[in-house]
This record gives C-alpha cells, sequence and structure tokens, in this order.
C-alpha cells in the first residue's frame, strides 16, 4: 500500500513547506466536497492563527521604523546598510503574511498558483537574505578588528551596498525551488498550495537538505568562527570600552537560529515521513513555521531593547532608542578603527 495514502499533510498548508504527493492522495472523508474549515475547532490552529497576526503586526510595523529611521533619519553608513538591509528583508516577508494568515484560517488557498508561488519564495528570500546578511555583518565585523587599517581605507557604505546586492542575488537564487515546484491543484472541492515534487526523483531531499547547509550548517560555521576571532581579539587589547554591540549581533544570530532551527529539522523529518507519527510531524511543522516567521520581528524589538541602558529606554522616545542602537556599534567600531590605525602607522605604509 502506497504511504502517501494515509499521510494527509494537506492538513496544513503553511507557505514553503508541505511535501504532498496528490497523485496519490486519497480523501478519508467525503466532506471534503463540501470543504468547511475545522481551525476556529482546533487548539493549536487558533494559536498560532493569533501568533502569526501578532508577528504581522509587529513585524509590519517595527521593520517599517526601521526601515524609516536607518534610511532617512540616519546618515549613510556601512552598518546603517547592514540593518537597513535585514529590515526590509523582514519587512516584504511580513507584507505578505496576510495571505498565509488567511490560507490557516480557511484551510484553503484561494489566490491562485501566481501567489502560491510568489508568497512561498518570500519566505524562502526571507530566510536565505537574513542568514547571508548575518554571516556577512559577521565577517565584516570580524575584519574590522582582526585588520583595523585595512578596513579604515576600504570599508565604505558603497562597497557595503554592492555586498548586500550580491547577498540578494544569491538569496533570490536559492529561493528558486519555490517558483518551480510550488503549484495548486484543487481536489473534491478544496484548493491547496503545495510542493509538486513528484514528477522529479529525489527533488525533494535534494532542495531540503541543500536548503539546510546553505541556509543554516554553513552560515552558522562562519558565523561562530567570527565571533570567536573577535571575541579572543578583543579580550587580548581591550580596544573597546563597549561590548553593547557585541551583545546586539549576538542576539541577532542566537534569535535567528533559534527561530529557524526547528523548521529545517521538521523539514529534514518530513523527507522520511512515512517512519514518522503523523500528528507530531504536522504539529511540528506548524510550529516550526510560525517559529521562522516569528523572527521577522525580532529584529526591531533586538534594536531596541538592547541598544541603550535600561534607564534611557523609559527617558528617549522609540525613534532614538533604536537610532542610537543601530549608530552605537558604527560609533563604537569607528574608535576602535582611529586607535588601531594610529598604533599601527609607524608599521604600516597608507593603502
Amino acid at each position: 500500500m502506497d504511504n502517501y495514502q494515509d499521510y494527509n499533510y494537506q492538513d496544513y498548508n503553511y507557505q514553503d513547506y508541505n511535501y504532498s504527493d496528490l497523485g496519490n492522495y486519497i480523501p478519508q472523508d467525503e466532506q471534503v466536497f463540501q470543504h468547511k474549515s475545522t481551525c476556529v475547532k482546533e487548539v493549536l490552529c487558533v494559536f498560532l492563527l493569533v501568533v502569526t497576526v501578532v508577528i504581522f503586526l509587529l513585524g509590519f510595523f517595527g521593520n517599517a521604523l526601521v526601515i524609516w529611521i536607518a534610511g532617512f533619519k540616519m546618515t549613510k553608513t556601512v552598518n546603517t546598510t547592514w540593518y537597513l538591509s535585514l529590515a526590509i528583508s523582514d519587512f516584504v516577508f511580513c507584507a505578505f503574511l496576510p495571505f498565509s494568515i488567511a490560507n490557516m484560517a480557511m484551510e484553503e488557498w484561494v489566490f491562485g498558483r501566481f501567489m502560491c508561488k510568489f508568497t512561498s519564495s518570500i519566505m524562502s528570500l526571507n530566510m536565505f537574505s537574513s542568514i547571508f546578511l548575518l554571516v556577512v555583518i559577521s565577517v565584516d565585523r570580524c575584519v574590522s578588528v582582526v585588520f583595523p587599517v585595512l578596513a579604515q581605507n576600504h570599508r565604505t557604505a558603497n562597497k557595503a551596498t554592492g555586498v548586500v546586492c550580491i547577498s540578494w542575488l544569491l538569496a533570490v537564487a536559492l529561493s528558486l525551488p519555490s517558483v518551480i515546484f510550488r503549484d495548486v491543484s484543487t481536489h473534491l472541492g478544496r484548493t491547496l498550495c503545495y510542493n509538486n515534487y513528484t514528477s522529479y526523483q529525489h527533488t525533494h531531499k535534494i532542495v531540503a537538505v541543500s536548503r539546510f547547509f546553505a541556509g543554516f550548517v554553513v552560515p552558522f560555521i562562519v558565523i561562530i568562527i567570527c565571533y570567536s576571532i573577535i571575541i579572543l581579539k578583543l579580550r587580548n587589547n581591550r580596544m573597546t570600552k563597549s561590548n553593547k554591540p557585541l551583545k546586539v549581533m549576538s542576539a541577532l544570530v542566537a534569535a535567528f537560529f533559534v527561530c529557524w532551527l526547528p523548521y529545517h529539522v521538521f523539514v529534514l523529518l518530513e523527507i522520511n515521513h512515512e517512519h514518522l507519527e503523523q500528528s507530531i510531524l504536522i504539529s511540528g511543522l506548524k510550529v516550526g513555521t510560525s517559529m521562522a516567521a516569528a523572527n521577522s520581528f525580532l529584529n526591531p524589538v533586538l534594536y531596541v531593547f538592547m541598544g541603550n541602558d535600561f534607564k534611557r529606554k523609559f527617558k528617549s522616545s522609540v525613534l532614538s532608542k533604536m537610532e542610537n542602537a543601530m549608530g552605537e556599534e558604527g560609533r563604537t567600531t569607528s574608535r576602535y578603527l582611529s586607535r588601531s590605525s594610529s598604533m599601527d602607522a609607524r608599521a604600516s605604509t597608507h593603502i
């Protein structure tokens, strides 16, 4: 008996997971002829629906605020370029969350094939662009600390913009599977947005594994190496008086991996779904995807609450909190580069 027949992935169709073999799908309940959503009767579905709405509201307006401040209220620097790019990635993702909210509530896709492909690719683009930007920021911090003279002479906002563009292009390329394999099909009155891997052998495994390594394992290793070097270097020379920039970036990185790890774990487990309990895997995919979405609003929250001292959080406005949070790292890095450059001037030539 085909294992796919008893595995009803169609119970939850959120963004860019949900492997489905619709060709072998046999409905277990004749009521699908008159599809009615049962989300309001399920505690987990209602909970995740509320959480997703909250994520949309916080992420949409929070990232819009970051974009306004970093893009229009602050001088363009390398650091503001990094944060602005992260905010744009998260803002675009949150802007398309209402489609997923409607899909969760109705348990049916009503927006057509184009939006099925497009909204799914947006989630993939958000994942890759965020992690690539975090890698770029980590490498930038590492180079600034280890090679201060080189960074002082070549670290510019225009070059940072070029690096950001390359990161986005790479993220777009890795998001193409969502455009290629995402599809829409109607079965007995219910329209589904799903990943159609059935025509290509091993494609599901290739996509899941490649995303795990390109969007999680390799970036994690690079970031850990960079921050290990930074910590060792700063402890040895003690050139900076403030460790807040390191705390902010560490929190951003930690939030990303905590939010995305469950998603990758259950997507990998989905490859061999016939060996797992159906209810556990479906619930895990639901929770993992919602946790991944939560990362889109955590970044602006971290900008606000980790950039200033506790007392100043209540004395200054939200705008000044975020501006100080993003600007502080630039000031700290500049002081470090300036001091290091002056100390190394006698042993270095102008580059």
